[in-house]
């Protein structure tokens, strides 16, 4: 049930891809000059220019993430730390193993901050939870967290406080496989590390899943002042916004109805 449940988060994410919504609109297009429908191809091509024109020209990957980046403070208080968690999906595997090296992506601040705060909390253990997220691959491909390790040894943390969950592929497994490895104790103080616009979904799967009290650490801030007009004519970016926005409010909505 869990590995259909993955297959088809991933299936349905991808369809939710704004991308893949213009290549269906190029497709009808196509489909039809071609059959000398031209009102189809017209209505088509209307839609695909006015979606990348608002796209290019208003800010609406901000206006997505905001709401979601904006439901926990970043840097709470902490008074004391007993363990640190922190969520996969920084890693860029493909190039750790044409390159070896560490290899990270826009997330990399997941893996910094994490390592920041376990400097802090010297008693803290440091956990990093994430195996392979790609259909098609090894389930328990352990690429991500020997990555991982390397740059945690190489900042300083000491190995014996580096803690590896290796299995899981997404954010339900992230809570309910390190909840049976770590068995957090009543009392003590979790902080959960992720990416701000993921934070909401990911908050709320822990909890669920018996980490009460766990504190949110987002990092990995994507949208920016609505006013400053950064936004304007930056398709690149406000698609990337638009896409992410869009996958985590379907996340959460997904997590939800099915109890995850």
């Amino acid at each position: 049930m869990e590995t259909l449940f993955f297959i088809a988060s991933k299936t349905v994410g991808m369809a939710a891809r704004l991308e893949s919504w213009a290549l269906v609109l190029m497709v009808l297009a196509l489909i039809g000059l071609w059959r000398g429908r031209r009102r189809l191809a017209g209505v088509a091509l209307t839609v695909l220019f006015t979606g990348t024109l608002a796209l290019t020209v208003f800010p609406l990957g901000d206006l997505l993430l905001r709401p979601l980046e904006g439901t926990f403070p970043a840097q709470p208080d902490l008074s004391r730390v007993d363990g640190i968690i922190v969520l996969g999906g920084a890693e860029e595997t493909g190039a750790y193993r044409n390159w070896g090296g560490v290899q990270v992506n826009d997330a990399g601040e997941r893996l910094v901050e994490g390592a920041m705060l376990a400097m802090r909390f010297p008693q803290a253990r440091l956990v990093f939870t994430g195996g392979s997220a790609r259909v098609g691959r090894d389930e328990v491909t352990t690429d991500p967290s020997e990555m991982v390790r390397s740059l945690w040894l190489g900042l300083g943390i000491a190995p014996d406080r580096i803690v590896l969950e290796q299995a899981s592929r997404n954010t339900a497994e992230n809570a309910s496989l390190t909840r049976d490895l770590m068995q957090p104790k009543p009392g003590e103080v979790w902080v959960l590390v992720t990416s701000a616009f993921h934070m909401p979904r990911a908050h709320e799967t822990f909890v669920r899943q018996g980490w009460e009290g766990i504190v949110a650490w987002p990092v990995d801030f994507r949208s920016g002042n609505l006013a400053d007009g950064r936004g304007i004519w930056r398709l690149d970016g406000n698609l990337q916004g638009v896409n992410l926005g869009m996958k985590e409010y379907l996340g959460i909505l997904v997590y939800r109805l099915t109890g995850k």
